[in-house]
């Protein structure tokens, strides 16, 4: 089968590899379309994600079809349509024709919407739900979010207002981010410019003057920094991207701040396939009854290493407007 796979001196290339097989538990599923994460490009520059590396072919988001089953798999059916995220679980990952999966972490699909679509939403929709479940966020608290219009940001925006939240701040960086928010329904007083000067000042600000009990930072390095002093005594700092600094480990560290860690993978490490399922069945069920809309997305293109390649650099640039970046298969 055509993937693009990384090679010995860790640069990816266009190739050809044989079609996974299926073991007992799993299903083969053809890829329609797969989405692109930072995550994807941070795999090959950051040591602590390189360490996460378990296949030749990355990628970790798709939606398909079923061709193929397992001797054991009893909730698929050949030709259903699907959605996944494969993370890191044993199996090839999304930049193929073909991948392999146990069958506990698929869902079918949302009826509603496309296979592009589908797939855009896997790996952002069960980061935005570990962190607002994990959260178990009370009606005084009031939450600051940092990149809100990325892949993570936008999706837990929209489950927030889903659940009729409204204490919340967000930053974004251009006129299209704050346009995209507003269009979901955040209000124009909650979005903030973080290119402005004052930022920490101008968030409390918004904050009615408040610093916030929760920071859910999406972005990391500088603005890491940026959230721990925005944060009330023992509040919740939410690390999602281990981008954290030192000069913000520090601060909250002397404000007593709860760090909360929010990792995707952690599952896989003992094996809890059912919060993949079960997370990707809610998602469903919230995009099939409307309560929530499918990600803005952007197919740039289809299969290939220059389709990969444009993806990493839109993501690392930060150029996706708020569009989830999607290849075609």
């Amino acid at each position: 089968m055509k993937a693009v796979i990384l090679n010995k001196n860790f640069q990816l290339e266009d190739g050809f590899t044989e079609k996974p097989q299926v073991n007992n538990n799993e299903v083969l599923i053809q890829i329609k379309a797969s989405g692109f994460n930072p995550i994807d490009y941070q795999m090959l520059e950051n040591e602590l994600e390189r360490k996460l590396i378990s296949s030749p072919i990355l990628g970790r988001e798709l939606s398909g079809i079923v061709v193929e089953k397992g001797t054991d798999v009893t909730q698929f059916n050949v030709g259903d349509e699907v959605f996944c995220g494969s993370g890191s679980m044993g199996s090839n990952g999304t930049y193929a024709e073909y991948i392999s999966v146990p069958e506990a972490i698929v869902s079918l699909k949302p009826k509603n919407i496309s296979f592009e679509q589908s797939a855009a939403i896997p790996s952002a929709g069960l980061t935005s739900l570990q962190i607002f479940h994990r959260l178990q966020w009370q009606p005084e608290q009031t939450i600051l979010i940092t990149g809100a219009a990325g892949g993570v940001g936008s999706f837990f925006v929209k489950i927030l207002l889903a659940h009729h939240i409204q204490h919340f701040i967000v930053t974004v960086g251009s006129e299209e981010n704050r346009q995209m928010l507003l269009n979901v329904g955040v209000k124009d007083h909650q979005i903030i410019n973080y290119k402005q000067e004052n930022l920490v000042e101008t968030l409390i600000k918004a904050n009615n003057n408040r610093l916030f009990d929760i920071g859910v930072d999406l972005v990391g390095n500088y603005m890491a920094e940026v959230v721990a002093k925005a944060l009330k005594i023992n509040g919740t700092y939410v690390d999602v991207t281990a981008l954290l600094t030192a000069d913000a480990h520090e601060i909250l560290f002397n404000k007593g701040s709860l760090i909360m860690n929010i990792s995707n993978y952690t599952y896989t490490m003992i094996k809890k396939y059912d919060y993949y399922q079960n997370g990707l069945h809610e998602l469903k069920s919230l995009i099939e009854t409307g309560t929530i809309l499918p990600p803005q997305h952007k197919v740039i293109g289809t299969l290939s290493l220059d389709t990969v390649l444009k993806a990493h650099a839109l993501l690392k640039n930060n150029q996706t407007y708020g569009h989830k970046l999607v290849m075609k298969h």
